[in-house]
């Protein structure tokens, strides 16, 4: 992590080079196929944390932080009174725009790291992006939700979780190399990038969320993490 901006310019790079592929991996499919046992396990513990999002109920104005190809904001733009989404990839805010399909949604090209919020909103929601946010970064990553959020807001997350029993004999079909807090992965097209990724446990990533100022519970299924936090 010694040279992080360098870093994170490839992660940028990374991720709008993986968009065409991207939902490959949501929806376990391509190279991601494992089966019908595998992809019936991924999609009810979708549902699960489908189910804790539904109940958390992300209504009025609501800030999606790295909204990627777009699975969770058609969900979200069901719920919000308006919506707005942030990313740093031309390409994967594109393919949002065309699964969600609604006028009514803000979208907002920019870099989180450096990003600031112009008002502030009743819900943040990010999934899939905490793990990306280097733990130099995480207490400043913190510190901005707290600035996008109104008075009485609420976040709600959702990441990995490392998988306590992963199939045998089984290669991952991306990761080519796991370092302390890194990941090397190979695109389809045989490219490699480094990309941060902090896997989590809920107990930690609870503990951690609580040390910089927020009251939050988090639960967890084989392979997700989930739940919401308000700063105290």
């Amino acid at each position: 992590m010694a040279d992080d901006d360098s870093l994170l310019d490839e992660q940028r790079r990374f991720y709008s080079a993986r968009a065409p592929e991207y939902d490959e991996w949501w929806q376990r499919s391509g190279r991601y196929d494992r089966g019908d046992a595998d992809r019936d396990s991924w999609h009810q513990q979708v549902a699960v944390v489908e189910e804790a999002l539904a109940t958390f109920g992300a209504t009025g104005d609501v800030l999606e932080l790295a909204g990627g190809t777009g699975w969770w904001t058609e969900r979200l733009a069901r719920t919000a009174d308006h919506l707005t989404v942030v990313d740093a990839s031309p390409e994967t805010l594109g393919l949002n725009r065309a699964r969600v399909r609604r006028a009514d949604v803000e979208y907002l090209l920019a870099d989180l790291f450096e990003w600031q919020p112009e008002r502030s909103f009743d819900v943040v929601f990010f999934s899939f992006w905490l793990s990306h946010v280097p733990r130099a970064r995480f207490g400043a990553f913190w510190q901005l939700v707290r600035r996008c959020l109104s008075p009485g807001g609420r976040a709600f997350l959702i990441d990995n979780r490392s998988d306590p029993h992963p199939p045998p004999n089984l290669e991952d079909p991306i990761v080519v190399e796991y370092g302390p807090d890194l990941h090397v992965r190979r695109l389809g097209d045989g490219s490699e990038w480094r990309v941060v990724k902090v896997m989590y446990e809920p107990d930690e990533l609870q503990s951690l969320i609580a040390a910089e100022g927020w009251d939050v519970h988090l639960e967890g299924t084989q392979r997700f993490l989930f739940g919401s936090a308000r700063p105290e």
